[in-house]
């Protein structure tokens, strides 16, 4: 797993589900819509219903963990083996095993989800969130002593990963209490991003870099530029999401009318319990049609 393969492929997972979930975001902010019961076109009942309603962020989770748990567990020569045959024994692979348990928290994770929104009666997304948060406190964890025997370029390159995992982490904690906030699902959209591009980038400083030299440990300037080229996927990354953000404006304006009358034949969505204020305009209103019923009966009379 330690290898180019083994952080490039889950990079691309992680900054292309940044990427899908941004235009979920945005197309849902500039339509006013809810990201959690969000509206969808008509469609005829039957199969294409069903299959509509599957939560392919789930399968996809659980197929590019199954994938990676498989990689990494036949990746080794000699196997996964825990302890060796030697008295006293000792642990083998903790690296390996680190990533074996990040990849199985992440098909677990597709498995709540699918669970959640296909299997029980009623879509808990607090259970998604919770499991989210959970893989990623022991996410954290992992890292922490992940870096244990790591250093120069390699250490700098995972500390600044931690500190993207500890904002995620803080992220999805608050989320428990609003998961339908648009600000913080901005956030995290970007800190996937940003999560899966420095994978991308680390792969290719460690393994593969692009002057065909490895970096130096002992040369200061290369650990300097490493915290630059951090900086850099910070910009890039938020320009990212407002040229995504242009083009949902312009595919919304472009496509405006038809979104309308699509709207208007939708069935309306439970969007959750009825808010006080909701509540008290609603008495308003029939205070003030009992008064209007009043005097018209005493003006008749």
């Amino acid at each position: 797993m330690g290898k180019f393969i083994g952080h490039v492929y889950p990079g691309l997972y992680l900054f292309s589900y940044g990427l899908h979930q941004a235009t979920v975001i945005f197309k849902a902010m500039i339509v006013n819509d809810s990201l959690l019961c969000p509206s969808c076109p008509p469609r005829n009942k039957g199969i294409w219903d069903r299959l509509w309603k599957i939560s392919y962020k789930g399968l996809l989770k659980m197929l590019v963990g199954s994938i990676l748990t498989i990689y990494v567990a036949f990746c080794l020569d000699d196997g996964m083996v825990l302890m060796d045959k030697k008295y006293p024994p000792r642990f083998m692979y903790p690296k390996e095993w680190q990533h074996l348990t990040m990849f199985i928290l992440l098909t677990f994770n597709g498995c709540v989800d699918v669970t959640s929104k296909n299997l029980l009666p009623q879509r808990c997304v607090v259970l998604e969130k919770g499991t989210l948060v959970l893989t990623f406190y022991v996410l954290l964890l992992l890292l922490m002593s992940h870096v244990q025997d790591s250093t120069g370029i390699e250490l700098q390159i995972h500390y600044l990963l931690i500190v993207v995992v500890f904002l995620l982490m803080l992220v999805l904690t608050i989320q428990l209490w609003t998961p339908d906030t648009f600000h913080l699902l901005l956030i995290e959209t970007f800190l996937f991003l940003m999560m899966g591009s420095w994978l991308i980038q680390g792969g290719f400083i460690l393994y593969r870099p692009v002057t065909g030299y490895p970096w130096q440990d002992d040369d200061i300037s290369d650990i300097m530029f490493i915290t630059t080229f951090f900086c850099w996927h910070v910009m890039i990354n938020a320009l990212c999401l407002l040229g995504i953000y242009g083009i949902s404006s312009l595919w919304h304006c472009c496509y405006r009318p038809s979104l309308k009358l699509m709207g208007s034949k939708e069935t309306p969505c439970h969007r959750g319990t009825v808010g006080p204020l909701y509540k008290l305009l609603q008495e308003v209103e029939q205070s003030e049609k009992e008064d209007q019923a009043l005097l018209l009966s005493r003006s008749s009379s």
